[in-house]
């Protein structure tokens, strides 16, 4: 009965939070739309507080945990086998979110011969920084990569899914690519972070603009469909159809655009779950034996898509 209480109350604080937070915004970009703009930029940017905690009170099994400077700052590593004298997998964890995400995986990759690699993005984890978006996941994981030199396979989950194209485009070096609940569209996403905090267009488009001058890129250049096409080795996607959080429309973008890709399509997982799913981990086991996973997609100006 009390644990029940208890989460009914969270649950009522969380919602008179996001009202709060919603109103805040609705009256700011009214009569202090600059300060509002900030702010805003600032939500989008800051992972969940309690993914910090969570991620701390996680065991790393066993892992030897390595600091990796990037930048000006340092961020955390963590490395089962020996990435030197065995084929590794490397692992790019989503937002708020961590690297020992992967522990489900670490029995199987260990027992077929793989290292594995994960680490936490800034402001996830075990790694300092209060901020983080696309682009700063694209250049740590890149990072990463380079220190530890070319890998077998690169994993990435929802953002780090994301990432993971945006990395693979930009030189990171590795043989295959598993994308699972990847986020393709950074411009949808904006779109509905304003939705959720009734942001109005006129802001929203502010944000763009306020972000770009930030980063150095815009969010068109980082969507699925321009990335993907510049990437030359084999994929697997996997995607649920009742993910709530990226939808699976975003994964089919991927595996419709990468020209060595197959699309998994799971059912009733939803956007976490798929990452530590038996069914998913051993499909994407035969994928790395090279056997054939999933459907080809196929894209052409008369046929915007379709199943090979």
């Amino acid at each position: 009965m009390y644990p029940l209480i208890s989460k009914i109350s969270t649950t009522v604080r969380k919602l008179f939070g996001l009202y709060g937070l919603r109103l805040w915004f609705a009256i700011g970009s009214q009569i202090a739309p600059r300060a509002t703009l900030e702010r805003a930029a600032r939500v989008f940017c800051t992972p969940l507080a309690s993914s910090r905690s969570r991620a701390l009170a996680a065991p790393t099994f066993g892992a030897r945990e390595d600091v990796i400077a990037v930048d000006d700052h340092n961020v955390t590593a963590y490395v089962w086998g020996d990435p030197n004298r065995q084929p590794y997998v490397l692992f790019a964890h989503g937002w708020s979110s961590h690297g020992t995400r992967i522990a489900a995986w670490l029995p199987r990759l260990r027992q077929a011969g793989y290292a594995v690699v994960a680490f936490d993005q800034p402001a996830h984890g075990r790694s300092p920084g209060q901020l983080a978006t696309l682009p700063c996941f694209t250049r740590h994981l890149l990072a990463v990569g380079a220190h530890f030199g070319p890998a077998a396979v690169v994993i990435g989950h929802s953002l780090g899914g994301a990432a993971t194209a945006n990395a693979l485009a930009r030189g990171l070096q590795a043989e295959r690519a598993v994308l699972i609940a990847p986020a393709a569209d950074p411009v949808d996403a904006v779109q509905r972070f304003a939705d959720l905090l009734w942001i109005g267009r006129n802001l929203c488009q502010r944000m763009f603009a306020f972000f770009e001058s930030r980063i150095g890129i815009t969010f068109d250049e980082q969507q699925a469909h321009h990335t993907a096409p510049l990437i030359g080795r084999p994929a697997l996607i996997v995607h649920d159809l009742e993910d709530r959080d990226v939808p699976w429309s975003e994964g089919e973008r991927y595996a419709r655009y990468w020209p060595d890709s197959r699309l998994m399509t799971t059912r009733g997982l939803g956007h976490r779950r798929v990452l530590e799913d038996e069914t998913v981990i051993t499909a994407v086991m035969r994928f790395l034996r090279g056997e054939t996973v999933g459907d080809r997609l196929v894209s052409s100006p008369n046929l915007p898509f379709g199943v090979a």
